[in-house]
């Protein structure tokens, strides 16, 4: 009987998503969900629904439910984070700072200043899970759903000896919608993908030996089809592949978009497609209405009526542990230490590449080389990632404010001195959430 902990399960329709989905498997008939979160009253829904859950598929798993990971990790196989340390707190001061000097995100939780701040807020407390997971249940395979997500296994990598993968589905949910854009079924679509995560590219593009790419080129001349994903149609025009991330995030990642009132005029549009402040603006709405959703699944089933969907998704979670747990291998998308994997991407940063995942664990595959244009977008990220990381395993504030004056967007629209002084603001207003390091005059004054 395998045993699988979600940390970070008060965030319960993506915890109820994960059950779904290994409940989901078959043949994984039995086994338990060990759910840890710090809010005890957010615990609590996640538990009543992955009750809800288990009962209505059937199967014959058990669920634990604790706000101390430590009691429950010896014995975990699988150890899922999905962690989010004071967001609701500072999701305004990280879009609403940044905006005084210029720096206008859309999303803004995994680069850019926002991003840089959610990483430090977050990273030691993902240190911290990581090294109970190495105490307590060193076997297990750690994946990781939080962002940002490349700096965070980047440090896991670099400070544990674990097997850790970080997933997103952007790889998965770019191949659909490519395969709408031009019009073909999504199984009949071959595509080779490779890169960091969010900024990883489909190179190879084809339909029975076919090259997609000039049909792809000429799908974007149609304002219905352009007007669905602008940013990301622009960089392939210019830039020659087409890109994983929304075109809202992606703006963010590249210097291009976002550093003129014009520009974001001429490219962005509403909601994930750009919009000024979107994270910002909607996230605290959004987590209460999927509170209140999960409140209503549960009254709904408990009066008998079926309100939980045991629908599988093409999330990438539970294809791990199905490849591994029951030898059936599959090909996901994750992002692993960069072990020769892509030629002309440092050795030392993370990669999101096809990997094969069996019995023997995850296995990242040899990508080869990125067109030099998209290394070069995604070189200049990974040394963002690596001062990121420094900053946490170092205690580093410089090496921080340095990730901050590297990042693109943040670089495309101010100075050096503007950049520390968003820092030092930023710093100072997260002050509560930040490790004391990140503030240095807080220590002083508490020596003093």
């Amino acid at each position: 009987m395998i045993k699988v902990a979600i940390i970070g399960a008060g965030s319960a329709v993506f915890a109820h998503r994960m059950i779904t989905d290994i409940l989901a498997i078959d043949g994984l008939d039995g086994g338990t969900f060990a759910l840890v979160d710090i809010d005890p009253e957010r615990l609590e829904l996640a538990h009543q629904i992955a009750e809800l859950t288990v009962k209505r598929s059937g199967k014959r798993w058990t669920v634990q439910a604790t706000t101390d990971r430590r009691a429950i990790l010896p014995g975990c196989d699988y150890v899922i984070s999905t962690i989010e340390v004071a967001g609701l707190a500072n999701v305004r001061h990280d879009y609403d700072i940044p905006l005084k000097y210029g720096v206008d995100q859309c999303i803004g939780d995994t680069i850019g200043p926002g991003g840089i701040f959610k990483y430090l807020r977050t990273a030691p407390a993902w240190l911290d899970i990581c090294r109970d997971v190495e105490a307590l249940c060193p076997r297990a395979i750690v994946i990781n759903y939080t962002n940002p997500m490349s700096a965070l296994v980047l440090a896991a990598v670099r400070a544990t000896s674990l097997s850790v993968v970080g997933l997103c589905h952007s790889v998965q949910g770019t191949s659909r919608q490519l395969a709408g854009y031009l019009g073909i079924a999504y199984d009949d679509l071959r595509y080779v993908c490779g890169g960091i995560n969010h900024l990883a590219w489909f190179t190879t593009l084809e339909l029975n030996g076919e090259d997609l790419y000039p049909r792809l080129r000429k799908a974007a001349a149609d304002p219905a089809i352009y007007e669905q994903d602008p940013v990301r149609f622009e960089m392939m025009l210019h830039f020659g592949a087409f890109v994983t991330e929304s075109s809202g995030h992606f703006s963010e990642y590249v210097p291009y978009f976002r550093k003129r009132s014009d520009l974001i005029d001429k490219y962005m549009r509403p909601r994930y497609l750009g919009e000024r402040g979107f994270y910002a603006n909607n996230w605290p709405t959004w987590r209460a209405d999927h509170d209140k959703k999960i409140r209503e699944w549960i009254e709904k089933e408990r009066r008998g009526e079926q309100a939980i969907d045991l629908t599988r998704s093409h999330e990438y979670g539970s294809e791990i542990i199905e490849a591994h747990q029951l030898n059936r291998p599959k090909v996901i998308y994750g992002n692993v230490a960069n072990a020769g994997l892509i030629d002309n991407l440092p050795a030392d940063g993370c990669v999101e590449v096809a990997c094969l995942v069996d019995r023997n664990g995850i296995q990242p595959t040899h990508f080869g080389r990125l067109p030099t244009q998209l290394a070069a977008l995604d070189s200049a990220h990974m040394m963002v990632h690596d001062l990121m990381a420094e900053s946490v395993l170092n205690q580093d504030r410089e090496a921080a404010v340095h990730a901050l004056m590297l990042d693109p967007l943040t670089a495309a629209v101010c100075s050096p001195e503007e950049i520390r002084q968003m820092f030092d603001e930023m710093a100072e207003t997260e002050r509560e959430s930040l490790p004391d390091w990140v503030n240095p005059q807080r220590i002083r004054a508490a020596t003093a």
